[in-house]
Formats: structure tokens, C-alpha cells, sequence
């Protein structure tokens, strides 16, 4: 079984709001058929981010042979999740997830209940026939006690209802295995997003290697300032271990999509994705 390729909307966020159609045209012309969505507005958007109903977001993804297979949903409103979950019911979309939303993770109670509002954010969307995904940053990788954030997620979320989209390259900052994750979890995964990191990058490819202080708080801001542009580069190009972890991935049951993500380039951004394209196609 071959993994089907898409790319994150995010990587193309600044050509998006400029032209948001000719964005999708190019991208589909770059030779991408699954995108997933960030809405980072969910509370008053609609539920990619293109205010447009579901019918005529359906019909111009149609027009193009494009499909969204996922989407981030932020902030994730229980109250607001239904109506957001019922747009992507009728685009065809089957998952959503959240990615960044949630740290600093304050203490050890603070984590418990993100777990058990991703359990009913999880329910709602089974209760649709959907599914619920968590998406990581390096911020996962920091410690109560021996555990990782990340694990313990894992262990306070149910299987059931939380799946999970392995980010390897922020798995690398954070200093874990992604090989070894995809293993341990391979059951939850549903989708792997692959960026790569450059061999000239100015930083430590692991980011609690004198950059950030594994026990301090990471906010937002602390993460954003933190996080070099030069440390992305177009994926296929840099020094991650992109076969590999392919090969590890394939003995995922339940995975059908790797997502593609530029986070930062030098590049013009459809160019981009389409050296990402070129390269990972090797």
C-alpha cells in the first residue's frame, strides 16, 4: 500500500489571502489532490476558512480534482464544534483536528482536562461517523515526572476517540524518536505530516539543546520567537529520515494520507510545494 500525498494549507497561507482560488488552481496544477485546512477562526468562520458554504466549497474543490482530508479547528469550541463538524460532513471531510492551542501545559491537572475535552470532542465526531485527531509540536516532549506529555495524552485520551496526526519533524526538535512513536501509536495514526530540516540550519536540530529550557513554560510567544525560518527547508532536501520513516508509517493500519508542510521558505510559496513535490516524489 502506497501513502497518498497531500499538503497542509498553511504552507501556502500568504498566497491564500492574497488569491485564495488561483492558490487551490496552483496547487492543484503542483500535482496535489488531498489538502487539509487550518481554520484558526472557527468561532465565526465557516469551517475551512474560505466563507463560503459547503456546497460551493465542495464545488470549487471539485472543479479542481481536490479532496480535504483533514482540517484544524481552533479554538475547539464545544459549543460551536457541531456546526463546524456538519460543514465538513457535506465537503466530504471525515476528520478534524487541533494543533497548537493548548500549551503551555501548566501542570499535570491542566493536562488532564485537555484530555478529557479531546474524549468529547472525540465523541462528537464519532458521533457523526468522523474522527478526532491530535496533532503535536516539541512542546509534547517536555516531562511530568519520567512521562512525556505526549504519552500521557495517550494514555488519558480514549483510542476510541482520539487519533493522532505524528508531526516527525517537531517530534525530532523535541527529541524523541519519531520511528519509534509511529511504532508505539501506529494504531491512533491518521495522518503524518512531513516537513524536513535543513543540513546548514543555524540551530540544534533538537530544540531543548541550549535553544529552550525542557522544564520552563513554553508559551506561544516563547515558541514563536524561538522558531528559526532557516531551520525549514523544502521536504526531500534536508537530513530527516524521510524513507524511513515512510517504511515505519506503512505499518500503520489506519493511515492513508503523509501531509506535506512548509512552515518557512525562501522560496515563492507555490514554488515551494512544488520542490517539495519534485523532491519527495524521489
Amino acid at each position: 500500500m502506497a501513502l497518498k500525498v497531500g499538503i497542509q494549507l498553511y504552507s501556502v497561507r500568504q498566497a491564500l489571502q492574497a488569491n485564495p482560488f488561483q492558490t487551490l488552481e496552483k496547487i492543484a496544477e503542483a500535482g496535489y489532490k488531498y489538502v487539509e485546512a487550518a481554520n484558526h477562526n472557527a468561532q465565526t468562520d465557516d469551517g475551512v476558512g474560505f466563507d463560503l458554504s459547503a456546497k460551493e466549497m465542495k464545488q470549487a474543490l471539485d472543479q479542481l480534482g481536490l479532496q480535504i482530508v483533514g482540517c484544524h479547528v481552533n479554538p475547539l469550541d464545544i459549543d460551536r464544534l457541531p456546526a463546524v463538524l456538519d460543514y465538513h460532513q457535506e465537503l466530504g471531510n471525515m476528520q478534524i483536528g487541533c494543533d497548537i492551542e493548548f500549551f503551555p501545559y501548566q501542570d499535570m491537572d491542566y493536562l488532564l482536562r485537555r484530555c478529557e475535552l479531546f474524549n468529547q470532542v472525540g465523541e462528537l465526531c464519532k458521533e457523526r461517523g468522523m474522527r478526532y485527531y491530535y496533532h503535536n509540536h516539541y512542546q509534547e516532549f517536555q516531562k511530568f515526572g519520567n512521562q512525556t506529555v505526549y504519552d500521557i495524552i495517550m494514555e488519558n485520551t480514549d483510542p476510541d476517540l482520539v487519533f493522532i496526526e505524528m508531526d516527525t519533524y517537531w517530534i525530532a526538535r523535541g527529541g524523541a524518536d519519531p520511528l519509534a512513536l509511529i511504532k508505539k501509536y501506529r494504531d491512533r495514526l491518521v495522518l503524518l505530516h512531513q516537513k524536513d530540516f535543513p543540513a546548514n540550519a543555524s540551530q540544534p536540530i533538537v530544540m531543548y539543546d541550549g535553544l529552550v529550557n525542557p522544564n520552563q513554560e513554553i508559551t506561544y510567544d516563547l515558541f514563536d520567537k524561538t522558531k528559526d525560518p532557516q531551520s525549514f527547508t523544502e521536504i526531500g532536501t534536508g537530513i530527516l529520515p524521510i524513507q524511513e520513516i515512510i517504511d515505519t508509517a506503512l505499518q500503520a493500519p489506519n493511515l492513508d494520507y503523509i501531509i506535506l508542510e512548509q512552515d518557512h521558505t525562501n522560496l515563492d510559496e507555490i514554488e515551494s510545494i512544488q520542490e517539495s513535490m519534485q523532491a519527495f516524489r524521489k
